[in-house]
């Protein structure tokens, strides 16, 4: 199972469930092919994908383009079901960078057949992510640049204000479809410039008031 670790704090929390919210950055859904105004939707990571910083991401062979998308983690405090948008950030723990790590080929493959993204986001390592923040320490999560450098060049940089479902509306939808517990993630969506990973690289996350996250990214040896 995989774990975060609140700033401070010396024991780790478990994750049960890492939710990520589809194209929740205009300039990202049209780099991907979607022109109009982004639909609210969300799809699962497991959790047993989680890596920490400084840690590796681990390609594996034969998957082909594997791609960044720099996200705010929000790490759940409380049990959320059917949680009115006006109360939902009374749930929230705090805050961490995370990689939602892509397997874009695979997704591709996966969304012209009409069939689950599931084993393009679900590779172990395909999901970094770092120390949590705790929501005092942010006082509005909605007003924080964000960005992703990949060997000290940036590919990714915008403000956490250019999402389209805020993060209270964002918990109360997903908490009508299913329980959030303590220390599952809810990932906020990629600014515009998703690019690709290889082995070799390092990818440093930061977004302000919350922290960096750096991960090496390697060759997953064949037969591991």
């Amino acid at each position: 199972m995989g774990w975060v670790r609140l700033r401070g704090e010396a024991h780790p929390i478990p994750v049960g469930k890492i939710v990520c919210l589809g194209q929740n950055y205009a300039e990202h859904a049209r780099e991907m092919g979607n022109p109009n105004a982004p639909e609210f939707f969300f799809f699962l990571k497991p959790a047993s994908a989680i890596v920490h910083d400084g840690e590796p991401i681990l390609i594996p062979p034969g998957v082909g383009r594997v791609d960044h998308e720099v996200e705010l983690a929000v790490v759940i405090g409380s049990t959320a079901r059917n949680v009115p948008v006006a109360r939902a950030m009374d749930h929230v723990l705090g805050y961490a960078p995370l990689l939602d790590v892509t397997a874009r080929e695979l997704q591709a493959q996966a969304k012209k057949q009409g069939r689950p993204w599931t084993a393009s986001k679900g590779f172990d390592t395909f999901a970094p992510v770092g120390t949590v923040v705790p929501r005092a320490d942010v006082p509005d999560p909605h007003a924080l640049a964000i960005e992703l450098r990949v060997n000290d060049q940036i590919r990714q940089r915008g403000s956490t204000s250019q999402m389209v479902a805020r993060i209270p509306e964002a918990i109360a939808r997903v908490s009508e479809v299913m329980t959030l517990e303590r220390g599952d993630i809810l990932a906020t969506g990629t600014p515009a410039g998703v690019g690709p990973l290889h082995p070799g690289d390092l990818a440093v996350a930061r977004i302000e008031r919350v922290g960096t996250l750096s991960n090496p990214v390697r060759a997953q040896p064949k037969g591991t």
